[in-house]
């Protein structure tokens, strides 16, 4: 599989883009909130940049601990790019607050929330605790789109020009190489996700909405309660009951979800469980943006060929 995978991402972007001219000094400070946009970031500034994530591939980006090594990336970092929509409230506001740079902070070039550049999934129409942990804004998981990571590559792109414009040539330059090979990587997958269409899943968290949306897949059940509230034993009782009677056909989890509950759900059904990367890094072949995608297909057209 990773062979193939490789060769995938190799044709989508093509050997030319890595001789792409980069700028000579890696001067531009990126501090990503999680994987996806580390990947991107390193994809449309290449040599023009150094990026840190602050969370990886098997790590829930809601709860992170402000540590002071964190702390001391923002206050060099150049650009902070993050998911926003509320993803990051539990700690980033305190690494702005322990001396962030003018430069990254609202209404900043620097500053790239990515749910502010995309459309939002799933806002609620009232705001009430008792509903869970729900984000006002909407859902953030906004990069399992792929279209969207299109429409992020191209305000990053702007973004490092306006930063950095003695190499705003080179990060055209590569965007462009970036958008062609995304273009074709979409393409692929347009064929891929048909062959899913329809495809019933239960989820644990909400955070797979656009994935399933792009896909054209349904969720059948959640097994959260409500949003950041772990299932009763009443709540899995009557997802036992969904899940059976509209013909589920696989449970989903990602890295750091918790498996208790797709377990029990799973042994009492039948129904696979199949944990996705969700982020780059979140499987060992899900190396990058492209990758990520590719693994996330691969894994659910199995479970589609076996059924």
């Amino acid at each position: 599989m990773r062979r193939n995978l490789l060769a995938a991402a190799a044709a989508a972007f093509g050997v030319a883009g890595a001789a792409l001219a980069s700028p000579a000094v890696a001067e531009v400070r990126v501090f990503a909130c999680e994987p996806e946009w580390a990947a991107l970031a390193e994809a449309v500034g290449g040599g023009g940049v150094v990026v840190h994530s602050a969370t990886h591939g098997g790590q829930d980006a809601h709860h992170v601990r402000a540590r002071p090594s964190l702390i001391a990336r923002v206050r060099r970092a150049d650009v902070l790019f993050c998911s926003g929509a509320e993803l990051e409230s539990g700690w980033l506001p305190v690494l702005m607050q322990r001396g962030a740079r003018h430069e990254v902070q609202p209404g900043q070039p620097g500053h790239i929330m990515a749910a502010d550049h995309v459309p939002i999934l799933d806002r609620p129409e009232t705001i009430d605790r008792s509903l869970g942990d729900i984000h006002p804004s909407g859902n953030p998981h906004v990069h399992l789109d792929p279209r969207n990571v299109a429409t992020l590559a191209s305000e990053l792109s702007r973004r490092l020009e306006h930063i950095d414009p003695d190499n705003a040539e080179a990060y055209r330059a590569r965007l462009a190489s970036f958008q062609a090979g995304w273009a074709e990587a979409l393409r692929r997958w347009s064929d891929r996700v048909a062959r899913l269409q329809g495809m019933k899943v239960v989820v644990y968290h909400e955070a797979w909405a656009y994935f399933l949306h792009w896909a054209g897949l349904t969720r059948v059940a959640s097994l959260e309660a409500l949003p950041g509230i772990p299932p009763s034993a009443a709540h899995l009782q009557s997802v036992l009951e969904q899940a059976r009677g509209t013909g589920a056909e696989v449970i989903l989890r990602a890295p750091y979800e918790p498996r208790d509950a797709s377990s029990w759900l799973s042994a009492r059904t039948g129904i696979p469980v199949v944990e996705l990367p969700y982020t780059v890094g979140g499987h060992p072949e899900a190396t990058d943006l492209v990758s990520l995608f590719d693994v996330t297909l691969t894994l659910l057209e199995e479970v589609r060929n076996r059924s």
